[in-house]
Protein backbone atom coordinates (compact mmCIF):
# COMPACT_ATOMS: atom_id res chain seq x y z
CA UNK A 1 0.00 0.00 0.00
CA UNK A 2 2.90 2.02 0.44
CA UNK A 3 5.43 1.01 -1.29
CA UNK A 4 7.88 3.77 -0.82
CA UNK A 5 7.92 3.94 2.78
CA UNK A 6 8.34 0.12 2.36
CA UNK A 7 11.34 0.64 0.24
CA UNK A 8 13.30 2.84 3.11
CA UNK A 9 12.35 -0.18 5.41
CA UNK A 10 8.66 0.97 7.12
CA UNK A 11 7.28 -1.90 7.69
CA UNK A 12 3.91 -0.81 9.59
CA UNK A 13 3.00 2.54 8.58
CA UNK A 14 0.21 2.24 10.68
CA UNK A 15 2.84 2.79 13.92
CA UNK A 16 3.95 6.12 12.26
CA UNK A 17 2.85 9.07 15.08
CA UNK A 18 4.34 11.83 13.14
CA UNK A 19 7.76 12.74 11.10
CA UNK A 20 9.74 15.77 10.43
CA UNK A 21 11.76 17.53 7.85
CA UNK A 22 14.80 19.68 7.29
CA UNK A 23 17.29 20.58 5.39
CA UNK A 24 21.32 20.14 6.02
CA UNK A 25 23.98 21.63 3.67
CA UNK A 26 23.22 19.31 0.40
CA UNK A 27 20.86 16.57 2.37
CA UNK A 28 16.89 17.05 3.17
CA UNK A 29 16.62 14.92 6.70
CA UNK A 30 13.37 12.41 7.11
CA UNK A 31 12.74 11.93 10.46
CA UNK A 32 9.86 9.16 11.45
CA UNK A 33 8.23 8.86 14.32
CA UNK A 34 6.80 5.85 16.20
CA UNK A 35 4.22 4.68 18.67
CA UNK A 36 5.74 2.48 20.74
CA UNK A 37 3.89 -0.49 21.73
CA UNK A 38 5.21 -3.18 24.35
CA UNK A 39 7.21 -5.64 22.87
CA UNK A 40 8.58 -3.33 19.49
CA UNK A 41 12.16 -3.41 18.56
CA UNK A 42 11.90 -0.89 16.56
CA UNK A 43 13.08 2.47 18.22
CA UNK A 44 11.36 5.39 19.15
CA UNK A 45 12.61 7.15 15.76
CA UNK A 46 14.42 6.53 12.19
CA UNK A 47 15.94 8.66 10.38
CA UNK A 48 16.65 9.12 6.52
CA UNK A 49 19.39 11.13 4.56
CA UNK A 50 18.23 12.33 1.24
CA UNK A 51 20.85 14.07 -1.49
CA UNK A 52 19.05 17.10 -2.71
CA UNK A 53 19.19 17.36 -6.32
CA UNK A 54 21.37 20.23 -8.44
CA UNK A 55 19.51 22.04 -11.45
CA UNK A 56 21.45 24.31 -13.67
CA UNK A 57 19.22 26.73 -15.02
CA UNK A 58 19.82 29.43 -17.06
CA UNK A 59 20.02 32.74 -15.39
CA UNK A 60 18.82 35.41 -17.85
CA UNK A 61 21.08 37.72 -20.02
CA UNK A 62 24.25 39.39 -18.60
CA UNK A 63 26.69 41.55 -20.29
CA UNK A 64 26.96 41.97 -23.25
CA UNK A 65 24.08 39.00 -24.08
CA UNK A 66 26.31 36.25 -22.44
CA UNK A 67 23.87 34.17 -20.84
CA UNK A 68 24.79 32.88 -17.19
CA UNK A 69 23.29 29.89 -15.14
CA UNK A 70 22.29 29.38 -11.93
CA UNK A 71 23.04 25.87 -9.55
CA UNK A 72 19.45 25.17 -7.63
CA UNK A 73 19.09 22.35 -5.01
CA UNK A 74 15.19 20.50 -5.01
CA UNK A 75 13.89 18.07 -2.77
CA UNK A 76 15.03 14.55 -3.95
CA UNK A 77 11.79 12.78 -5.95
CA UNK A 78 11.98 9.68 -4.00
CA UNK A 79 11.66 11.73 -0.83
CA UNK A 80 9.00 14.20 -2.75
CA UNK A 81 7.15 10.46 -2.82
CA UNK A 82 7.38 9.53 0.64
CA UNK A 83 5.91 13.00 2.03
CA UNK A 84 3.07 11.94 -0.22
CA UNK A 85 2.69 9.06 1.35
CA UNK A 86 3.34 9.96 5.05
CA UNK A 87 0.78 12.86 4.41
CA UNK A 88 -1.89 10.35 3.12
CA UNK A 89 -1.53 8.84 6.91
CA UNK A 90 -2.99 11.83 8.13
CA UNK A 91 -0.29 12.47 10.49
CA UNK A 92 -1.40 16.76 11.48
CA UNK A 93 -1.06 17.37 14.62
CA UNK A 94 -5.48 17.90 15.70
CA UNK A 95 -4.76 20.12 18.80
CA UNK A 96 -2.64 23.11 20.28
CA UNK A 97 -2.39 20.80 23.18
CA UNK A 98 -0.34 18.26 21.13
CA UNK A 99 1.62 20.74 19.14
CA UNK A 100 2.98 21.96 22.74
CA UNK A 101 3.73 18.69 23.36
CA UNK A 102 5.46 17.99 20.29
CA UNK A 103 7.36 21.65 20.65
CA UNK A 104 8.49 20.95 23.80
CA UNK A 105 9.44 17.38 23.65
CA UNK A 106 11.65 17.93 20.15
CA UNK A 107 13.31 20.90 22.53
CA UNK A 108 14.05 18.65 25.61
CA UNK A 109 15.82 16.75 22.44
CA UNK A 110 17.29 18.92 21.40
CA UNK A 111 18.84 20.28 24.43
CA UNK A 112 19.82 16.73 24.94
CA UNK A 113 22.15 16.38 22.00
CA UNK A 114 23.31 19.59 22.24
CA UNK A 115 24.58 19.29 25.89
CA UNK A 116 25.89 15.44 24.52
CA UNK A 117 27.61 17.07 21.95
CA UNK A 118 29.09 20.11 24.22
CA UNK A 119 30.40 17.18 26.94
CA UNK A 120 31.72 15.28 23.91
CA UNK A 121 34.32 18.48 22.11
CA UNK A 122 35.23 19.40 26.32
CA UNK A 123 36.00 16.15 26.49
CA UNK A 124 38.54 16.51 23.30
CA UNK A 125 39.95 19.62 24.49
CA UNK A 126 41.06 17.73 27.71
CA UNK A 127 42.64 15.14 25.69
CA UNK A 128 45.08 17.94 24.28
Amino acid sequence: MYPNLRDIGIRNPENIKRYSLRKEGDKDILKVYFRKGAGMLIGRSSKYKFQRQIKTVSGGQHNQHIQGTTELSEINPTLHKIIKELDSLSLHVSSEKELKQQILSDLKHLQLVVDNKIQEIEHKLDKL
